[in-house]
């Protein structure tokens, strides 16, 4: 049977997730970054995207998250995110209205209208990113 390590999901509110499972990939700045038992040391930034993870039984679980940072150690890895949401708690609504919001500031795009882009832009982003997990896609 396939090596499994522990795993623990939390925010500066709570800890989201505290399992063991087979295998994660997480969505680094760099790039997803997939972790199996024994992986090397490191710590990373996370980027807004979603945490895959796999479990033993063959069972996956989707968790959407923003920014913060994730480490892995011989212990196992700590997931510290800005943002985590399992999809059960996602309020879709709510994050279709986000979206909605996000994208009239990104066409809206006029200097006296002091929209700040780079904001209109994460906003965007996160707000696929919870509509996806939300869906399970």
């Amino acid at each position: 049977m396939p090596a499994t390590y522990a795993l623990e999901v939390a925010t500066q509110e709570r800890v989201v997730l505290r399992d063991e499972i087979l295998s994660l990939i997480a969505p680094s700045v760099e790039g997803q970054l997939g972790v199996l038992a024994r992986h090397a040391p490191l710590i990373c930034e996370l980027g807004i995207g979603r945490l895959k993870l796999r479990y033993a039984d063959g069972t996956r679980k989707l968790m959407a998250v923003a920014g913060g940072i994730m480490e892995v150690s011989r212990q196992g890895v700590i997931v510290l995110p800005d943002i985590a949401e399992l999809p059960q708690e996602i309020d879709v609504e709510r994050a279709r209205q986000a979206l909605d919001r996000a994208r009239a500031r990104l066409r809206h795009e006029t200097p006296d209208e002091h929209v700040d882009l780079d904001r209109a832009r994460l906003a965007l982003l996160r707000a696929l990113n919870r509509l996806r997990t939300a869906e399970g896609a």
